[in-house]
């Protein structure tokens, strides 16, 4: 059985994503110390406990999540959550990672170019604070909510708002339907994030743009995986992705 140091896995890391470039809301790379010791690197969306518990249970000695335990303005004490969280992760001597906007906004590994790169989107620079301007095909708004929902393997929303083929298309995961009006006012055919918000169905018909929403979570799952693999290959470790059901 490979094994790399973790620390050697993390500083890695921190540098493959540049992380001291990002005004981060939450601490990057290391989170939770664990073994010094990696054999198995196991990776989700989110650190809720039933990530933990089920890493923890596969053996992992490292989990490496997008939403880590700790975030700027939460409160300071250990609650019966954060407790519960813990608990699986000193009781498996496992260590927690996580990267957040460094994460999001990566060239290659990012979850804007992993969405972009399946549904077909060519990036051509970067859009707002971490997502991606792309360029497709003319596609109908039709054909590219089809791409998007076999992409992240549910059903999007989508406003339908904008023209009729779609040429230029701006892509930011998660909770970024804040973003609709500067696609709009930067000449996007439409957006595609995940958590629309409630202006967001007469946004997209005053301003002329589509919005495709799919969902937070099922728009952040492929970056975890994209540099977990790319870790485990880096390193010589095994890895597995554990998927949480989330419809948010």
């Amino acid at each position: 059985m490979l094994v790399a140091g973790r620390d050697q896995i993390v500083a890695y890391a921190n540098a493959l994503l540049d992380v001291e470039h990002w005004p981060e809301f939450a601490p990057p790379g290391l989170q939770v110390v664990g073994s010094d010791e990696v054999t198995l690197l196991a990776c989700g969306v989110s650190s809720s406990r039933e990530l933990l518990e089920r890493a923890a249970a596969e053996g992992a000695d490292m989990i490496l999540v997008h939403h880590g335990l700790f975030w700027r303005n939460e409160p300071l004490v250990i609650d019966r959550r954060q407790r519960g969280r813990l608990e699986v992760l000193f009781n498996a001597n496992a260590s927690l990672v996580a990267y957040h906007l460094a994460l999001d906004a990566h060239a290659t590994l990012g979850n804007a170019a992993q969405l972009a790169e399946r549904v077909g989107a060519a990036p051509e620079g970067p859009f707002g604070t971490v997502g991606l301007a792309c360029t497709v095909a003319g596609l109908s708004i039709a054909e590219l909510g089809t791409r998007v929902a076999e992409a992240v393997e549910r059903e999007p929303l989508v406003f339908a708002g904008g023209p009729d083929r779609i040429n230029r298309l701006a892509i930011s995961t998660g909770a970024a339907g804040y973003d609709l009006i500067r696609a709009a006012h930067e000449g996007f055919d439409a957006l595609l994030t995940g958590e629309p918000e409630e202006p967001s169905l007469a946004t997209a018909r005053e301003l002329g743009i589509h919005l495709i929403a799919a969902g937070h979570h099922a728009t952040e799952r492929f970056g975890v995986q994209a540099l977990a693999a790319h870790l485990a290959e880096t390193f010589a470790i095994e890895w597995l992705y554990l998927d949480v059901e989330n419809p948010v």
